[in-house]
This record gives C-alpha cells, sequence and structure tokens, in this order.
C-alpha cells in the first residue's frame, strides 16, 4: 500500500521557518485526537531547522537542515514505549497516543535524531505527527510542507518500489543511516550540511588580477582521478561533498599562458585554501 514520506532539499531551505510557524499555527492550542494534544507555546519545535557554517573568510556558507520526526520503520521510540503509547499506522506515520504515552518522559531520550519534546504541563512526550489530521481529511501535504516557499520540504504518497526508485533517481539518503531505523524522511543534497568543501581563489602574479575559467583539479593518491572545476569571474573556486578528516589533498591549477600551480591542503574541515598565485609561463 501507500506510504507517507517526506523529501527536504537542504539547498532549498534559506531558514524563512515557516515551517516552523506553520506547525505551531496548526498545533499550539489545538488538539488533534487521537493523534496529538495541543503544543505548548514554548520549548517545543517539532521540525527543528539545524544549521552548520562552512569554511573560512570570505569564502564561508550557512546550510540548514529541518528535522521534524523520521517516522521510521523500525522506530526506537516504539521499542522504548511501555502499553504501545507509539504505534505506526499502515500508511507510515508514526504517532505517540498523548493518554497512552502520559508520564512516559524516558520516551524523548528514545529518539536518536532527538525529535520527541517533552510537554511539562501535561506530562506527555509529544512529536511532528505530519500533520495525521489533515491528511486523513484528503490534505496532500502537512502545513509545514505546505508553507515552504522554496519547495524544500516535499510530501511524498507512494508505493514502496515507486519510493526506491525517487531515492535512486534524486539520490537522496537518510540521517544516520549507520542507525538502520528506516526513517521515512529522506534528504536531498545533505552533504551541503552533512560534508566539507575545499575552496580558494587563483589570480594572477603578473597582473594582479583574477583568474576567471582557470581549471581546478583535486586529487587525492595516485590512483584518484580528481574532482574537477572552473574559477568564477571573480577567481574562486569550491570543491564540495568531500568527507571531513579526510587526510591530505592536491590541489592542481591550470591556465592559459602560465605556470601550472599545486596547492596540499590537509582536509579536516571544510577549508578556504586562500589565494593561488599563478606564475607566467617560462618562454
Amino acid at each position: 500500500m501507500k506510504k507517507w514520506n517526506m523529501i527536504i532539499d537542504v539547498a532549498k531551505c534559506h531558514d524563512c521557518n515557516n515551517c516552523f510557524l506553520a506547525c505551531k499555527d496548526e498545533h499550539v492550542e489545538n488538539e488533534w485526537p487521537p493523534y496529538a494534544a495541543a503544543q505548548p507555546w514554548h520549548g517545543h519545535r517539532w521540525i527543528n531547522i539545524m544549521r552548520k557554517e562552512r569554511g573560512q573568510y570570505p569564502l564561508v556558507d550557512v546550510s540548514y537542515r529541518p528535522t521534524p520526526c523520521m517516522h521510521c520503520d523500525d522506530a526506537p521510540c516504539i521499542k522504548a514505549a511501555k502499553e504501545d503509547a507509539i504505534y505506526k499506522r499502515d500508511h507510515g506515520i508514526v504517532i505517540i497516543d498523548p493518554e497512552k504515552a502520559r508520564g512516559q518522559e524516558a520516551l524523548v531520550d528514545s529518539c536518536p535524531y532527538g525529535a520527541i519534546w517533552w510537554n511539562t504541563e501535561k506530562a506527555i512526550p509529544q512529536k511532528c505527527t505530519f500533520c495525521a489530521h489533515l491528511l486523513e481529511d484528503g490534505w496532500d501535504k502537512p502545513r509545514c510542507a505546505q508553507a515552504c516557499p522554496t519547495g524544500a520540504l516535499r510530501m511524498i504518497h507512494a508505493e514502496e518500489t515507486d519510493m526506491q526508485a525517487i531515492c535512486e533517481a534524486e539520490k537522496l539518503e537518510v540521517l544516520q543511516p549507520e542507525l538502520n531505523t528506516k526513517p521515512r524522511v529522506y534528504y536531498k543534497n545533505l552533504y551541503r550540511y552533512a560534508k566539507c568543501f575545499i575552496a580558494g581563489s587563483v589570480a594572477l602574479q603578473d597582473k594582479d588580477e583574477c583568474a576567471e575559467g582557470a581549471q581546478v583539479t583535486l586529487t587525492k593518491g595516485p590512483q584518484n582521478s580528481g574532482k574537477v572545476t572552473m574559477t568564477n569571474n571573480y577567481g574562486d573556486f569550491k570543491i564540495d561533498d568531500l568527507e571531513e578528516n579526510s587526510g591530505r589533498y592536491t590541489l592542481r591549477i591550470e591556465y592559459a599562458g602560465y605556470e601550472t600551480g599545486t596547492v596540499e591542503v590537509d582536509l579536516t574541515t571544510s577549508r578556504n585554501a586562500g589565494v593561488i598565485f599563478l606564475q607566467p609561463a617560462r618562454s
């Protein structure tokens, strides 16, 4: 049968917080039995936007990763709950029963993604429900996805085989796949948050100007064919989707009429290699 899935494109999230505000608008002071009690005004972020700054001045970027409940098929919270206080519906959505879960504060720590919040006033754990009450009423997306102005949040109602085909075609990933929780929230362009880059600028020594269109090749070891990019009109380049703490890389810079430049970079986290000056070729 078809199940609900969410795709989050990290490259499209601008941290506008529309999703967060829409969630508040739908759930604060609103009871949606049997799926959720009212969300408190403060403290809870049922869709929590994580932020990560990469690089060093002036080559810096910031990425945002919206993080709701993952609605895992093998959810640790379901295993930790007493008296079936958390259950998974046939259409893929994980629900915390607001009555059965009362007093079970330990469930907050059962989620490895930090998606469960404790409502002190009501003494219940709470989280994102994918707005199950709206989906049952015929909506095709929860409020967070409806409110997203860039299309960073996308809801998919699909058979398993179709969803897997989408994952392969769009190169989707899940958070912490080593946990094997089988999430139903998938990420596109997750490298923008989870991995790192090497960036820099290329300039011509004799002219003191930017080298637009220089070819930059990044290699690691003799067997690595390398990643290739070109500098922009400011002479800047960025090579992304690299693993943190992945060791020593070599930058090779080529530009017509100039000596080939090489720079070694020991990659721990995202690095700005600085300005690389090229010398005129010897005649």
